[in-house]
């Protein structure tokens, strides 16, 4: 499993027995569950259980362990029931980070494109894809960053894909060349340049000051000077 999750993208979602298997009378939850998620803790996991009332107790474990949600399998036993609880979580880890990172005073449609384009970085797009997802055009996207005081949508792109890749970076269990090809880095080296180019340090001095932290502010910073500034807004390119 360790092995999966370290090869996975970042979109991927990991579907567990919590209780790995155990046919016992009161089974005990797996502590290869919680070690997994101690080395990867941006890794989305689902547990597959039946959430009984006596089960209360090991449900609130599983969420101080980092389980995203629990498939509850007395009552998702629909294809469509299953598509919808991974549908709503699918992409969720840069998400949760930039909603507890973002400032409180952004706006609604500033906060909306920042929420959007990190899910389209997260599975794999690019700047225009974030404009399909939206069901938008380019210009109309272009308009709507620059209005809401935020980076160019391929400038922001660009800054998703850092910032997940900082996100993977604070994970114990990844190497730095995992983290690269996970974000669509072509390689350790690519990773580099970029970090360096927007962060000003590579993956490993990041790994050893907290890459999401740093990552984040600098993310900010930038947010708050484009905002300022409020210039050239519509000769940006998309």
């Amino acid at each position: 499993m360790r092995e999966a999750v370290a090869a996975s993208p970042p979109a991927a979602i990991l579907v567990v027995d919590p209780y790995d298997g155990s046919l016992a009378r009161t089974p005990e939850l797996c502590g290869d569950l919680r070690s997994l998620l101690l080395e990867f803790p941006s890794a989305t996991v689902l547990a597959a259980m039946d959430a009984d009332p006596e089960r209360s107790r090991d449900l609130r474990t599983l969420g101080e362990w980092g389980v995203a949600d629990v498939i509850c399998l007395r009552e998702d036993d629909t294809q469509e029931a299953l598509y919808r609880r991974l549908r709503a979580v699918e992409g969720r880890t840069l998400q949760n980070l930039l909603q507890r990172t973002l400032p409180v005073m952004i706006s609604g449609r500033a906060r909306m494109l920042v929420m959007t384009a990190a899910e389209v970085v997260s599975v794999g797009g690019k700047a225009r894809d974030l404009a399909r997802r939206l069901h938008l055009s380019e210009r109309t996207v272009l308009r709507w960053s620059a209005r809401a005081g935020l980076p160019a949508p391929r400038r922001m792109m660009a800054w998703m894909r850092i910032l997940l890749a900082s996100a993977l970076l604070d994970d114990p269990g990844r190497s730095v060349l995992s983290v690269a090809h996970a974000c669509g880095y072509a390689s350790d080296s690519s990773l580099r340049r970029a970090t360096q180019d927007f962060l000003r340090a590579g993956p490993t001095a990041l790994r050893r000051e907290g890459a999401f932290a740093k990552a984040s502010a600098a993310f900010l910073k930038e947010l708050a000077v484009t905002r300022a500034a409020g210039t050239g807004r519509y000769s940006l390119r998309f």
